[in-house]
Formats: C-alpha cells, structure tokens, sequence
C-alpha cells in the first residue's frame, strides 16, 4: 500500500513554486476545460484542456489569459461524471495562457467525483 501511495506522489505533477505544499497529488490528465469570469460588467468565456488535476485543483492552458486572484466559474468534462461537472475556482498562478486552479466550495458529490477521478488517474502507473 505504501508502495502505491509513493508511486502516485512520484508521478503527480509538479507546477509552479509552491507546488510541493499541496494538500493534495496532481495527476496527469487530459480534459476539457471552459471558464468564465466577469470583468467590469462583461463576462469573458474561455476554454482550453487541463493537463493535470487533484481533488483541490486543476491546471491548465487557456485560449487567453485570466489574473492571479480572479474567481472564475468552471466546466469540467470528467471521465467517470455523465455530464460536465460546474465549479467555482480562484486563479492561483499563471504563466503566459497556462494557469492554476483552486477549486472553491465543492459540493460532497462533486468531491466523491474528484476524488474517484484521481484515484482512476494515479491507478494508471
């Protein structure tokens, strides 16, 4: 079992400085992505595939650049979830048209999906 735990840390993926005070492993993944964000009264929506997601956030790139601080409303098209799963997010970094996530207010069914969603992932080694 330890085994499988270390071998999931090792293969989560490491972003930005800071990463490794993560509460939780990223994985590698590759899923459909579209945020949308209001600024000054417009709604901007964006779209763009995460590479890497845990059961507290997801990273991504983007079709165009959203600020360190912003809150954004997120869709999600998860393997194991029959429909895309909607969450709020604060943009915690970015870097040119990639950017990380920090999921906001999760629901326990959308955690359970989170969290089946990683465990899929980190089986994959």
């Amino acid at each position: 079992m330890a085994t499988k735990a270390k071998a999931a840390e090792s293969t989560s993926v490491k972003t930005e400085a800071g990463a490794a005070a993560r509460r939780y492993a990223r994985f590698v993944a590759d899923v459909k992505l579209s945020v949308e964000v209001f600024r000054s009264g417009d709604r901007v929506s964006l779209w763009g595939h995460a590479n890497e997601i845990g059961e507290d956030g997801v990273g991504g790139t983007l079709t165009g650049p959203l600020e360190p601080g912003e809150v954004v409303s997120m869709e999600l098209a998860l393997p194991l979830a029959a429909q895309p799963i909607k969450l709020r997010a604060l943009v915690r970094y970015r870097s040119g048209l990639r950017h990380g996530f920090e999921f906001l207010a999760v629901n326990p069914q959308q955690r359970d999906i989170l969290r089946r969603v990683c465990e899929m992932l980190s089986s994959r080694l």
